[in-house]
């Protein structure tokens, strides 16, 4: 699949889907915000209604010169998690994405439910981050769990919570645009000192 695209699906953490778009527009990337569903409107976990640029009908799921740039990016949530797990077409499509050389992308919960679809051969040794109790998906697919606030291993990046969906963000765009990553820093005044 083509581009930067963040996948919803209602009962998504609205943290984590908002502000890792924000920082990827902040950063000057294309961001298509995909609805599962087949109208646009998704709710997220809070009950705050949010329309996506696109339905999952309507995009391009093909894998076709897909490369490292192009990312499949899942935030976490519930049920939102569960309701993106559950998409059959939405999984055939990472699987393809992933085994064509795109990158996925996943925060809180969305690493165990979601990106454990990839299964063993994907995730063996690679090292991931996630909300606490959703570690064992990936671990028993031989994944090792690190408790930092976004990991980036190979063509999969992971965060760990709603309060690390900036620094997932910024792990993102530091695989597509690393030289607006302190720019992107520096204007939410995230630099140190």
């Amino acid at each position: 699949m083509k581009g930067i695209n963040i996948f919803l699906a209602d009962g998504f953490e609205d943290v984590e889907a908002i502000a890792t778009n924000d920082v990827l527009r902040r950063g000057g990337l294309d961001v298509n915000v995909i609805s599962i569903y087949d109208e646009p409107f998704v709710t997220s976990s809070h009950g705050i209604n949010v329309t996506a640029d696109f339905i999952l009908e309507d995009v391009e799921l093909e894998a076709d010169d897909t490369c490292a740039t192009d990312l499949m990016i899942f935030p976490g949530g519930m049920p939102g998690t569960k309701n993106l797990a559950a998409c059959e077409p939405l999984v055939d499509a990472l699987k393809a994405h992933y085994a064509a050389g795109g990158t996925v992308a996943a925060i809180c919960a969305a690493p165990g439910l979601v990106l454990s679809k990839l299964g063993p051969a994907a995730l063996d040794g690679v090292e991931f981050t996630c909300f606490d109790g959703f570690e064992d998906h990936l671990t028993a697919l031989g994944a090792i769990f690190t408790p930092k606030p976004a990991v980036r291993c190979g063509r999969i990046i992971t965060g760990r919570s709603a309060g690390h969906a900036v620094s997932f963000g910024l792990e993102i765009l530091g695989l597509v645009k690393p030289e607006k990553v302190e720019d992107v820093r520096k204007a939410m005044y995230l630099w140190t000192a």
